[in-house]
């Protein structure tokens, strides 16, 4: 029983990241270019690149970051105004760059 929700609850975040707008995360993600870089490749190497992460990897560590289970004030104040649309369309838009 639980392998069968877990394949559940897997496709369910695999049907909402495929239907992720990936022009609408571009346009999101300009405010991220700052630190991880325009094209998802930091220029610092403090901050971890974006480029070509899962989706699903990041949308759980924004939302984490927006409640507060992953400790970043900068990050917190970053993504606390997302809708979780909008972190689907930004993370569909990484996942979409090459490393």
């Amino acid at each position: 029983m639980k392998k069968l929700m877990t394949i559940v609850a897997l496709a369910g975040i695999t049907a909402t990241a495929g239907a992720a707008d990936v022009a609408a995360g571009k346009a999101k993600a300009a405010a991220c270019g700052g630190c991880h870089g325009a094209d998802g490749i930091a220029t610092n190497p403090a901050y971890p690149n974006l480029a070509g992460q899962h989706a699903q990897y990041l949308v759980a560590a924004m939302k984490a970051y927006k409640t507060g289970a992953r400790d970043h004030a900068v990050m917190k104040a970053m993504v606390s105004s997302l809708s979780d649309e909008d972190m689907e369309n930004i993370a569909a838009y990484y996942e979409s760059l090459k490393k």
